[in-house]
């Protein structure tokens, strides 16, 4: 399989190891991606794969609640002059309010819903919009929660919006509890909710990475299996650590995980609250936008 520049830069963004690195990968396993950054971990260059996550569209990811129901949307456009601009803003704005009014089951649906404040559907008022904002819209994903409670978080004015869904006893107010775990997964990003929901192929691949270090390295590389796989276990923990929301060093306290932030300040609040799942929306997040050439483009203008 041969690969391109591309492909090189685009694993180093990934992996944030040099270009040599990523390029010696990719010639190690025949240009396949997934496994050169396997290749890499193994050569201890790489430390846990994340998801590409190319930001490349510009738009807007926006969370809110009302009445009790949450919702998280992400509408895309194409430039960032527009994703600033008040009526783009209002628009998604308005796009939320009718995932939150109408319950659309998926995009077609939301898009066959009626608009806020008139008598079209959304599909409908999509192309008043556009002559309106002077760019292509498309809405790409939602989620709405209706149980329990849930706490909306949106950072840095719409790069990523953030829903939490909250199990709430007591009777008590725990917005600055959800807040405070929203921007935990803003900021972190984890891989998983809990460690109970890390599945087994992902646990036999960081073993699996965890005992090529150690073959690899001087040191560790004539220790019995018998040890290094003790050693490995060991490290689970550290993984559970770095990916897991629930086992995560809480951002504002070090000294405590995000579990036992939760637990301790409802307990304080003289209540209880259990995590039970969120949503995470980064705009354009795995988005390919088309890279222009504008050296190209100047020299197609003047032949």
């Amino acid at each position: 399989m041969a690969f391109t520049a591309q492909d090189v830069k685009t694993l180093r963004e990934m992996t944030n190891v040099g270009m040599m690195d990523c390029k010696k990968a990719l010639v190690e396993t025949d240009g396949d991606m997934d496994k050169a950054v396997e290749w890499l971990r193994e050569k201890g260059l790489a430390k846990a794969a994340k998801k590409a996550g190319r930001v490349a569209a510009e738009g807007m990811a926006y969370a809110t609640v009302e009445g009790g129901v949450g919702a998280v949307v992400e509408v895309n456009c194409e430039t960032d002059f527009c994703a600033g601009s008040d009526l783009f803003k209002a628009f998604v704005k308005d796009i939320a309010k009718v995932v939150i009014d109408s319950n659309p089951a998926d995009v077609e649906a939301l898009l066959a819903s009626p608009y806020p404040g008139t008598n079209l559907t959304v599909s409908e008022t999509i192309p008043e919009k556009v002559m309106a904002i002077g760019e292509n819209l498309q809405i790409r994903r939602f989620v709405r929660y209706d149980a329990n409670t849930s706490v909306a978080y949106v950072h840095a004015g719409g790069k990523i919006g953030v829903l939490v869904n909250l199990e709430v006893g007591g009777g008590i107010d725990a917005t600055a509890i959800g807040k405070d775990v929203a921007m935990q997964i803003a900021a972190l990003n984890p891989r998983f909710w809990d460690k109970s929901s890390v599945t087994e192929e992902v646990l036999a691949e960081e073993k699996k990475i965890a005992l090529a270090l150690m073959d690899n390295d001087p040191k560790m590389a004539d220790k019995p299996q018998a040890v290094k796989e003790k050693i490995v276990m060991g490290k689970m923990n550290k993984f559970y650590e770095e990916n897991c929301l629930l086992q995560q060093d809480f951002v504002k306290d070090g000294s405590m995980s995000v579990e036992k932030y939760i637990a301790s300040a409802a307990k304080a609040l003289g209540g209880t609250v259990k995590f039970v799942d969120a949503v995470r929306y980064m705009k354009g997040e795995g988005i390919e936008k088309k890279e222009e050439d504008f050296a190209a483009e100047v020299a197609s203008m003047i032949k």
